[in-house]
């Protein structure tokens, strides 16, 4: 099994750019499925039902979310009826779930999503350490072929720490949430595929998706300048994990920015 991971879609042009690069994509690599984080997708922030639907029409089987995930309410409903569109798991919600299983035919891939605790005080969320060992079981329950995590978090520390503790027992754990990709893609030693932060897939010219003279502002002067999405030309970040479907352990994991 071949699974494409992209990482946080960045404003509508950052939906756009996937529109126009993820069929690409997904030919290219010969992907069996496509997991998409989108939950900065919505303009002013968040994910709203018209940004899901293209991502889903982008060519996404699952879209996984994070701390913008609930920002907009007509969202949240939606959330509850589309079985393959997550909020990770662990946040203090009743809305949604952070947890689908994709039916292949012959193969089955279940998708975890889940949010940090370290620098994201003001988000009411669960221990995720302790929520993904119940999601795992569930996943094996459920007679997945493979299981991919997407660790929506803020310290490095934190994400490396979790792809460690579920070494061998997932098929791979990708990094979202700090838009920026990191050097680390690798198989650890006990064949779980993994990645510190995947990074963004939204304009390239910014800071995080964001004008950048806004953000240099904020620093230098303190000023509360509304966020504003940069209008430039996007680049879409991502990675690609192999998996063995006998063992469900990943044989392969390459990352892309383009």
């Amino acid at each position: 099994m071949r699974v494409l991971c992209i990482g946080d879609v960045v404003s509508p042009n950052g939906v756009k750019k996937c529109l126009d690069t993820v069929p690409q994509l997904k030919k290219q690599y010969n992907a069996n499925a496509v997991i998409i984080n989108g939950e900065n997708s919505a303009l002013g922030n968040g994910i709203d039902p018209d940004s899901a639907s293209m991502l889903f029409s982008a060519g996404a089987d699952i879209i996984t979310g994070g701390n913008h995930t609930l920002r907009h309410k007509s969202f949240h409903t939606m959330l509850d009826e589309n079985p393959f569109l997550l909020r990770p798991h662990n946040l203090s919600t009743d809305y949604g779930s952070g947890y689908a299983l994709l039916d292949m035919g012959k193969y089955s891939l279940a998708v975890i999503n889940l949010i940090g605790k370290v620098y994201l005080d003001n988000i009411k969320s669960e221990n995720p350490f302790v929520c993904v060992g119940e999601l795992v079981s569930r996943a094996k329950a459920d007679g997945a072929t493979a299981i991919i995590v997407d660790f929506h978090a803020e310290a490095t520390s934190e994400k490396r720490a979790m792809g460690f503790y579920l070494d061998g027992k997932v098929s791979a754990v990708f990094g979202t949430h700090t838009h920026v990709q990191t050097s680390d893609i690798q198989i650890l030693p006990n064949k779980t595929g993994y990645i510190t932060d995947v990074g963004m897939t939204g304009p390239n010219d910014s800071v995080l998706g964001i004008k950048k003279e806004i953000i240099i502002s904020r620093f230098k002067n303190n000023s509360t300048d509304k966020f504003v999405f940069s209008d430039t030309d996007c680049v879409i970040s991502g990675c690609l994990f192999e998996i063995d479907n006998s063992t469900g352990l990943c044989t392969n994991a390459e990352s892309f920015c383009v």
